[in-house]
């Protein structure tokens, strides 16, 4: 995806006023992108890779809050443009990726005057609300198992691997790298799953399917 592709249905003027003031910046895995309490500089949309939003518990402990995927923007981001607010949060690149900002000034001329950027920002604030939802239900009614067998299947390519860290997984469910590596042996034990050094393979999808179906507990 080019980053001017989630503006080609712009008119003529939005189109070229964003391919003026459009800035490209591209990240690490990993890599910290917004710090929480830092003013926002525009809208960012993800032209390629993942980002995810996550705060922190009174413990500590990391929170996801969504996820931003390519052709998306981030609603925090623009809640704090509309707003004049800091950041609430951290975002923090899940593989490498690429990130297209349109300067804050800009974005708001173009909200005001173009229906097509209206239209993106209502659905990108009911998609976040819909994964906000997903994300609640799982932490306050999901067992870890349940969430780390539902992050595990969420995540695998095509042929079951999932290139995650067991800290990169526990910030994602919520707990600590002691509980994901616990978890993961008792997988592993059962033959569902087979682990390396920062990777995963999903060998039984199905019996991790039955853990979430069943409300959890081995």
């Amino acid at each position: 995806m080019q980053a001017m592709d989630l503006f080609r249905d712009l008119s003529t003027a939005g189109r070229d006023a964003v391919s003026r003031g459009l800035v490209r910046h591209d990240f690490q895995k990993g890599q910290t992108i917004v710090e929480k309490g830092q003013q926002v500089s525009g809208a960012y949309f993800v032209v390629r890779g993942e980002l995810r939003v996550f705060t922190l518990s009174p413990g500590g402990k990391e929170a996801t809050l969504y996820m931003i995927r390519p052709g998306e923007t981030c609603v925090l981001a623009l809640n704090s443009l509309f707003n004049k607010l800091l950041y609430p949060a951290w975002v923090q690149a899940e593989e490498a990726s690429a990130v297209a900002v349109v300067p804050g000034a800009l974005y708001r001329h173009l909200f005001a005057s173009e229906r097509v950027i209206q239209d993106l920002t209502v659905h990108a604030l009911s998609t976040v609300v819909f994964r906000l939802m997903t994300e609640l239900e799982q932490v306050h009614a999901w067992q870890l198992d349940q969430r780390l067998a539902s992050l595990l299947l969420n995540k695998a390519s095509d042929h079951g691997v999932v290139l995650k860290t067991q800290q990169e997984i526990a910030a994602h469910i919520g707990t600590t790298r002691e509980v994901v590596a616990r978890l993961l042996a008792e997988f592993a034990a059962r033959s569902w799953i087979t682990t390396g050094r920062g990777r995963i393979t999903v060998r039984q999808p199905a019996l991790l399917a039955a853990v979430i179906r069943r409300g959890g507990t081995i």
